[in-house]
Order: structure tokens, then sequence, then C-alpha cells
């Protein structure tokens, strides 16, 4: 029978559009479109409700330091500031740490700079193949020089291979990318190094830009000079 129910042909089911006096309220809900709204507003339900239970039975009496600093901030708890965290002593240990791992990674890259530049420069400078030929008088020179144009009008079969010439092309942009990696990290350690000199202890004020003899961007600190003992 079930083979026969299959063989009579039925209407293909679709699904009902929009009504066109409706359109204005946008496109129409599908069932699956009510289950993700249903199962979102389920899950707040139960959210809420585990909220109220934890307020109902909490202890009145519950205290912890965090309480002190704490507030609330209409309606959103805004816990305490984490300025203070750390000592002077810590934040200088950590910078000098950044500082480190900072030079390590820069030697790093001019390492593997200065060696692909020398790679790229050997075979850049290759020796031509070039010859030079003596002759002992015009004849033998014509007929050197007839040789010569023969050779020179057949097939070059020295060429390089494309994955040669590709090869050198990507070698060159990551010479490229490695260069400008390079210079990021000199201004970053620059950058970082003269934040660490100003928390150091010591006055020191920032000059004008009529006092600083060179130009630049970034701004010049000077110490006032301190008797060593």
């Amino acid at each position: 029978m079930s083979s026969f129910k299959n063989a009579i042909p039925r209407r293909a089911h679709k699904e009902r559009a929009q009504p066109a006096s409706r359109k204005k309220f946008g496109l129409l809900e599908k069932k699956k479109d009510y289950v993700k709204r249903a199962q979102a507003y389920h899950k707040k339900e139960e959210t809420l409700q585990k909220l109220k239970e934890k307020a109902a039975f909490r202890n009145p009496d519950e205290f912890y330091f965090g309480m002190i600093t704490a507030k609330t901030v209409d309606g959103v708890h805004k816990p305490a500031s984490e300025v203070n965290k750390y000592t002077n002593e810590e934040l200088m240990l950590m910078k000098t740490q950044d500082i480190n791992y900072i030079m390590q990674k820069l030697q790093t890259e001019k390492k593997k700079t200065e060696k692909l530049t020398a790679v790229l420069h050997s075979l850049g400078n290759q020796p031509s193949n070039k010859r030079v030929y003596y002759a002992e008088d015009r004849e033998e020179a014509e007929a050197i020089k007839s040789r010569v144009s023969e050779h020179l009008n057949m097939p070059i079969l020295n060429k390089l291979p494309c994955s040669i010439e590709r090869k050198l092309a990507s070698s060159y942009k990551e010479l490229e990318a490695r260069t400008k990696r390079v210079k990021t990290l000199e201004r970053l350690y620059m950058d970082m190094a003269m934040q660490k000199e100003l928390q150091k202890n010591g006055r020191k004020r920032k000059l004008r830009a009529d006092e600083i003899v060179t130009p630049t961007e970034k701004p010049v600190f000077k110490w006032r000079r301190e008797r060593k003992r």
C-alpha cells in the first residue's frame, strides 16, 4: 500500500507568504523564527528567576573587601579600579622584561634580514659570460667576428626557469617585509625605552620647540644634572 500511496501525485506544500495588506509590517514570521525567539525569551526568564532566588536567599551579613571600593552606577555594578594594583618596582620589572623581548625579536629580524640580503646580493652579482678574443691580423678578426655573430643568432637556452624567478620575487618581497618589521621594532623599542626612563626618579622637563636643535615629531626631555655620590 505504501508504494501505491507514494505513486499518487500530491500537491506540493507551499509556505504561506505575507499578505499584501500586511507588507508594511515587514517579513512574515516563520516557525523557525518563532522557535528562536521563544528559546531566547525562556532563557532570559530562567536567568531572571535564578537571580531572584539568589537575592532572596542572600545572607544579609555577607561581607567581602571588594564592597569597600565597588559601587553601582545607574543600576550597573562597577568593580574596584585596578590602577594601583602594581607597585612602581613591579611596573619597572615588567617594562624591562617587555623591552628585553622586543630587543631579542629585533636582533633576530636583523640577522635574518642580513642573511637574506647577502644571499640575494650574491645572486645579483654573478659574473657575466663575456669573452675576449685576440686576433693577430684583420682577416682573423673578421673570422672571429663571423663566428661570434653566428653564435649570437642561436636561441638562448640559459634563461632562468620560471620557478627560480618566482622564488627570487618572493625572496625580495620577504626582504622588504622584514625590513619594515625591523624599522617598526626599532621605533617600538625606542618608545618603550623612553617610557621606562620617564618612570625613573629625577627632575626632568619637556623641551619646547625652540629649544630643540634637531626638530623631531616625538617629545624631547631634559634631565637635571645630579651629583653622583
